[in-house]
């Protein structure tokens, strides 16, 4: 088996590919002259997909249990992961999102013996009841760390008061309540349905020898007989399931994130309509926009202020998020922005604008190893080819973005979310 040469266009450099004979998809990406190498593989197991069908059986576990998974993974009848990557000199690092799990190193040197720990943790689980039960106060303690975090709050927040039914309004960590209910059992089965090498993808970057990476695979790997994972998602419906909500914790300064919620289908968004979306807010909100300076110029935000738009199945939603002395006021400036902007237009002037910036953007992340091994495996992931955005920034109009806007931005149909320090707990 040989790992096949792919040419990233936008800067005519190849990176390397292969299926290997296990199942599992790896992508590799040589940095000349680097002495680093960062390395992610995962799965699209995430909070998200709590209900799914397996072997015919639907199956549902509770709130948090993708991200216990990726806690008790670590752990071994051999030991903690982490000690060994200790050992090799390998800082390690793991992240279970809304709809992925993702377990990392980066290291300047014995790559290979890092790579072998990696490929032992995610094909050795070991969960017994003593070693699960451990975990919960842990997770507990992590779980309690998030609810006082105001940049987190506002966020889950936001999305719990914008989703009716879709599991994203769920915490990643899930509830003390809902780890509680985990068991060995409940582990296994998420790990035999999400965790098969068939369904997961490696990104190396940086100092790396593609036929090193498929060497090592070689020797580690078991061989994988294909899994059939659906993930089940209830009907979300287009309106927001509230319009406002507000938390009290202690802040400085109030904080906001005003969502606008799309429609969403059981498809991901298109490299085009991602792309014209990204031109849309640098247009719109980007730190070289007029709105940008009129609302620093107004105190109205700070350098916090920044835009986010999150896409996944069933879910769509631009938001606008930072620190502010008027949360409430900043959700209007913002809301008749948007209407003005859907009677205008984005000009060429801003198209033009904003597209440099983001290809300058992108031009700088290529130089960073964990940058383009993020890009591959989120690539990867949904079917995409990883580096299409910086061509398709060049080939998209004004027109094309202008279009996209029709489909985004319904002021009304969006959510603000408020952390103040006051008393109590207000949802309308």
């Amino acid at each position: 088996m040989r790992m096949t040469a792919l040419q990233d266009k936008s800067f005519d450099t190849l990176y390397y590919y292969c299926q290997h004979e296990s199942g599992l998809r790896i992508y590799v990406y040589p940095f000349k002259g680097f002495r680093s190498t960062y390395a992610v593989i995962g799965t699209k197991f995430g909070s998200v997909n709590a209900s799914f069908i397996h072997n015919g059986q639907k199956v549902t576990v509770p709130d948090g249990t993708a991200h216990y998974l990726e806690h008790k993974l670590f752990e071994s009848e051999e030991g903690d992961a982490f000690t060994q990557y200790a050992r090799t000199g390998a800082a390690a690092n793991a992240y279970t999102s809304f709809d992925t799990t993702c377990y990392l190193f980066s290291c300047t040197e014995r790559f290979d013996e890092s790579l072998g720990i990696l490929f032992d943790l995610i094909q050795s689980p070991y969960f017994t009841p003593e070693t699960v039960a451990k975990e919960q106060g842990i997770i507990g303690q992590e779980i309690k760390m998030y609810d006082d975090s105001p940049d987190w709050r506002v966020t889950m927040n936001l999305l719990q008061a914008m989703y009716q039914n879709h599991p994203i309004n769920k915490d990643i960590a899930g509830t003390v309540e809902t780890i509680a209910e985990i068991t060995p059992e409940i582990l296994y089965e998420c790990y035999n349905s999400y965790y098969n090498l068939h369904n997961m993808v490696l990104c190396v970057a940086g100092k790396a020898d593609p036929e090193e990476v498929l060497a090592i695979a070689d020797q580690k790997l078991k061989p994988n007989e294909p899994v059939q994972t659906e993930s089940l998602f209830p009907e979300e419906p287009y309106e927001v399931g509230q319009t406002y909500i507000e938390q009290a914790l202690p802040v400085s300064m109030p904080m906001m994130a005003l969502g606008f919620k799309e429609q969403a289908g059981k498809e991901y968004a298109s490299d085009k309509d991602l792309v014209c979306t990204s031109i849309l807010l640098e247009a719109f909100a980007g730190s070289a926009s007029p709105l940008y300076r009129e609302l620093l110029d107004s105190k109205l935000i700070n350098s916090t202020f920044g835009t986010e738009y999150m896409e996944g199945l069933g879910y769509r939603a631009v938001i606008f998020e930072g620190e502010t002395t008027d949360p409430e006021k900043l959700a209007e400036v913002l809301k008749e922005a948007v209407r003005r902007l859907h009677k205008d237009g984005i000009s060429e002037e801003a198209f033009d604008n904003a597209r440099r910036c983001l290809y300058g953007r992108m031009a700088r992340s290529r130089d960073i190893p964990s940058s383009v091994a993020t890009n591959m495996i989120n690539g990867a992931f949904l079917g995409r080819d990883p580096f299409a955005a910086s061509v398709m920034l060049q080939t998209v109009t004004a027109a094309d973005v202008n279009e996209r806007l029709k489909q985004q931005l319904d002021p009304d149909n969006c959510t603000l979310s408020v952390i103040k320090e006051i008393e109590g707990l207000i949802e309308t």
